[in-house]
């Protein structure tokens, strides 16, 4: 009879370590899966999903559930346990018993359950919701009176359960999470979502064409030369100016321009009547305000002014595009000329006048943008003079040696490749 009974202890000893192994690996399982695609299967209708994100709305309540199941079911398995110990080796049960239990529930009931569920959350999160959710209309009355006590302490600290706001991303967590994606996303998506949370870090500045850059017309200039000029732009807007840039007149789109070239009809007053308004665009304004202002007013081109309204520069909505989905051939920009080119001995030519985004994004590299925007602004902010040969200097961390100096500005840069180790890291 005393078998039997010992027999029976040890089977409801099993069936409660049990019980504690589920509710320790649901408690992991619940606070491990992951929150949005948790929030995209509910979206789905998933019933579980929906399930679990009901549980995980209030969690303060789902923990004190868990907890209060598993503190009881622990506390009975060692009552049943010092019992058996009693039973089988008298006295010295009580620490045979103790030690045991110990180990036992540590193994089975805690560390096992716990790494199964944070290795396969949703597989044992979505099916443990169907037994906590009635269970926590059972117990609901232990629960609310045990977080009334937890919620006081808390709300010492500030905290409030009540106000738990879920899970949000901040820009820079989401990039990471882009890049975190691996084969999930293809490699030139993931480029093009991180080029879009750049927009917010980037200013029209450090993308447009620099004043003595831009290509345009000058009225004033013999109308021989101005309708070649005109004829063989290889770009469908131009800026139309008088004597400087400064007094521009407006942009000519080109293609209003082919019939009345190709019929010889053309003439300097089709050519006033074919200019559009002018827009402007304030220095210092985020590509991602601007992309948004070109989508509201239709346009695809503008002038940069400073706070005195002098032009600054020229952007275009392909230029802003180009910081997503990376280069292709724009209207604007002229071609026909490389600004990086790579030297049989390793090193690079660079010309004075580049972007520092763009080569920092050509060659992997990490010159600071948050000063000049060219390459040949940056040497001469840290050089404070304007060379006058050749000069070799080590800046932000880079070797180059200044091999071109022409009108005042630093032509051609030779750039030296890094260490193997210094680019891997």
């Amino acid at each position: 009879m005393d078998a039997i009974a010992t027999s029976t202890l040890f089977i409801i000893l099993g069936v409660l370590i049990f019980i504690s192994a589920y509710f320790s690996g649901s408690e992991t399982g619940m606070m491990s899966v992951n929150p949005y695609r948790l929030k995209h299967l509910a979206n789905e209708k998933n019933k579980a999903a929906i399930r679990v994100s009901q549980l995980l709305k209030r969690p303060d309540r789902l923990i004190g559930l868990i907890l209060i199941g598993n503190n009881l079911v622990n506390i009975a398995a060692s009552a049943i346990a010092t019992v058996i110990g009693l039973r089988l080796f008298g006295d010295i049960g009580i620490a045979i018993a103790t030690f045991g239990l110990t180990l036992v529930i540590l193994v089975f009931a805690e560390v096992t359950p716990k790494t199964l569920a944070a290795l396969h959350p949703e597989r044992v999160a979505f099916p443990s919701s169907v037994i906590l959710k009635p269970l926590l209309k059972v117990l609901y009355p232990m629960v609310w009176l045990v977080n009334q006590v937890t919620n006081t302490f808390l709300k010492l600290f500030g905290i409030s359960a009540e106000q738990h706001q879920g899970n949000s991303l901040s820009a820079e967590e989401l990039r990471t999470v882009v890049h975190e994606a691996g084969a999930l996303i293809p490699e030139q998506h993931q480029s093009m979502l991180v080029g879009v949370l750049d927009l917010e870090h980037a200013t029209v500045e450090d993308i447009m064409i620099p004043r003595n850059e831009i290509s345009g017309l000058d009225v004033n200039d013999d109308w021989k030369q101005l309708v070649r000029q005109l004829a063989n732009s290889p770009h469908s807007r131009l800026l139309l100016y008088r004597d400087t840039i400064d007094d521009a007149l407006g942009f000519l789109n080109t293609r209003d321009l082919v019939r009345p070239l190709l019929k010889k009809q053309l003439t300097k007053a089709t050519l006033l009547r074919a200019v559009r308004d002018i827009y402007y665009i304030p220095e210092g304004t985020p590509l991602s305000t601007q992309l948004l202002k070109f989508q509201a007013s239709k346009e695809r081109i503008g002038l940069v002014v400073d706070e005195y309204g002098d032009i600054q520069g020229l952007v275009t909505l392909e230029d802003i595009l180009e910081e997503v989905v990376g280069d292709f051939t724009t209207d604007v920009i002229d071609d026909n000329h490389e600004e990086i080119i790579a030297q049989p001995d390793g090193t690079v030519l660079v010309e004075g006048g580049i972007n520092l985004r763009d080569l920092n994004r050509e060659l992997q590299l990490n010159f600071p943008t948050n000063g000049p925007k060219t390459l040949n602004g940056l040497v001469l902010e840290y050089l404070e003079e304007i060379p006058q040969g050749s000069l070799s200097l080590k800046l932000a961390g880079y070797k180059m040696e200044i091999v071109e100096v022409q009108d005042n500005m630093i032509k051609t840069i030779r750039l030296f490749p890094l260490s193997k180790k210094r680019r891997d890291h």
